[in-house]
């Protein structure tokens, strides 16, 4: 993608689902033991952000992300049986065969983590079987690529990794900044910018959303490549009108 179709982009909205045990829960910086729980039914949570507009839903199975296989399965093919709008799923993905699993289910996109650093021939491979299907989540600690459900740090940049991924078809890049995930102190602006502008790839960013105002200062880098933002605890704790966010993006 040329800088120039990156522009035509409109940045949009996207609500986190969050799994633990078959719940709806937020985490803070990505501490299992820091959960909040919103709601028994995530598929509930997920039709609400979609009759408020939503035109993707974010789910991530975080019990998957740490035992390195899928968890909340079920919870996530209800989740695709109750809502029309496309879904992408991470969380322990870690081979082809929970790839196909998904997509079959329903799921529109597939994000892979920490494979992505370990494994880059398994994304290529990924990228080639289900074109325009695997999304690559890069979430940084301080610049450095954090794996294994954020529970360690590699010795890999952020921006070093995406650029890897330049020529692999990867559909996007969910950009997190663990710092800033769950504490609702506003997007890491300058570090979003400085990914995007390094690649051609779409560049989704994640951490930190509390307010309108984080969204509208989102849409000032948008013609850089950043063509959405997702965003969970802001939605549930009331902080952040998710109607507002997708007027505003829409508007920029």
């Amino acid at each position: 993608m040329t800088p120039a179709q990156k522009r035509q982009k409109i940045m949009i909205i996207i609500p986190a689902v969050d799994i633990k045990q078959g719940k709806c829960v937020r985490l803070l910086q990505g501490r299992m033991e820091d959960a909040t729980q919103y709601s028994d039914d995530p598929a509930t949570m997920a039709v609400k952000w979609e009759k408020q507009g939503a035109r993707m839903i974010h789910v991530v199975d975080l019990d998957g992300a740490f035992a390195g296989e899928s968890v909340n399965f079920d919870t996530i093919a209800r989740i695709l049986e109750q809502v029309s709008v496309p879904i992408q799923v991470g969380g322990g993905i870690r081979d082809l065969q929970t790839i196909e699993k998904y997509i079959a289910a329903g799921v529109s996109r597939v994000i892979i983590g920490s494979e992505a650093v370990y494994r880059p021939e398994f994304v290529q491979q990924a990228c080639k079987l289900f074109e325009g299907r695997i999304v690559v989540g890069i979430d940084a600690r301080n610049g450095m690529v954090a794996v294994e459900g954020w529970s360690r740090t590699s010795k890999t940049r952020a921006v070093d990794l995406a650029k890897q991924y330049e020529s692999s078809g990867v559909a996007a890049i969910n950009f997190t900044d663990i710092h800033r995930d769950g504490m609702q102190t506003g997007p890491n602006i300058q570090e979003t910018k400085a990914l995007a502008r390094a690649v051609s790839i779409p560049v989704t960013a994640s951490g930190g959303v509390s307010t309108i105002a984080d969204i509208k200062n989102l849409c000032q880098i948008a013609a850089f490549g950043v063509t959405g933002v997702i965003t969970g605890k802001a939605l549930y704790e009331g902080s952040l009108d998710l109607r507002e966010a997708i007027r505003i993006s829409a508007a920029a």
